[in-house]
């Protein structure tokens, strides 16, 4: 493994794990970094692998959370809607997901310009929702309908177009159908552990005899990032945006959409 590769993967790593769960969309700065950085992985596998890195993370800051709920499964009605929303939640994704699979990789994960589009447009409708002052009804992620999880599902399905961001697409989807900000930035977090490990699942049985040592302990690397990152992040998100809202975020990804444009235009 050549030094300029390890170096390349540790910064996407930690690009993965800072932005996996803030609506600007990883899977667009993963992919444009390494387009600028030249890092290429057999099958376009790195970003999709990595995100696992990134759940680990999620799992370790909301076990006792996750305990709590699966230990009261059999006595409490509130955590089986929980467990079953989510699982709702994750049925368009995953449908969708497996059968359009190949038309992603192929053609919009090699899209650079679509990216940076991408991230411009979201950014604009994530500064306009944000600035609109709905009325919440649920403060909970426990207290969300299956009916509120499926259309937050069917949300998520945008995010299949680089650029998009799974948790904003979740995020704005929930906001709109009257969630606060706080409990749809925390229904994001427990939807994003089935998707990604099913995104990764997927990704790792199609790819399985184009990966060779380096390129696995490439992702190994990334992966061990993304954790670290995410770590900071996930411990650090909720209560930020209950306080300070997205449009930070929307400013940056219209700016950095905007940049890769300017990149692309200039190096190619």
């Amino acid at each position: 493994m050549a030094d300029h590769s390890i170096i390349s993967a540790l910064v996407l790593g930690l690009i993965e794990g800072l932005t996996e769960f803030i609506p600007v969309s990883s899977t667009a700065h993963v992919l444009l970094a390494g387009h600028f950085l030249g890092f290429k992985s057999p099958g376009d596998t790195f970003p999709v692998l990595i995100q696992l890195g990134a759940i680990l993370a999620i799992l370790l800051v909301y076990f006792r959370k996750l305990l709590d709920i699966v230990v009261a499964l059999p006595d409490s009605p509130t955590a089986r809607r929980f467990v079953l929303s989510v699982l709702i939640a994750f049925l368009p994704a995953a449908v969708i997901g497996a059968i359009a699979h190949d038309f992603i990789k192929r053609y919009l994960f090699e899209t650079p310009i679509l990216i940076c589009v991408m991230l411009i447009v979201g950014g604009i409708i994530l500064l306009i929702v944000d600035r609109i002052d709905f009325k919440p009804r649920y403060r909970s992620v426990m207290d969300y309908p299956p009916s509120l999880a499926f259309k937050i599902g069917l949300f998520q399905c945008l995010a299949m177009i680089p650029g998009t961001s799974r948790s904003g697409s979740t995020i704005v989807g929930a906001l709109m159908m009257g969630a606060d900000k706080r409990s749809a930035a925390e229904f994001s977090f427990f939807l994003a552990m089935p998707t990604m490990v099913g995104a990764f699942a997927l990704d790792l049985w199609k790819n399985r005899h184009a990966l060779s040592f380096d390129s696995a302990s490439l992702i190994a690397v990334g992966f061990v990032m993304a954790f670290i990152s995410a770590l900071v992040v996930v411990r650090s998100l909720l209560d930020f945006v209950s306080r300070r809202g997205y449009s930070i975020f929307a400013w940056w990804r219209i700016g950095v959409g905007f940049a890769g444009l300017i990149g692309l235009f200039l190096v190619g």
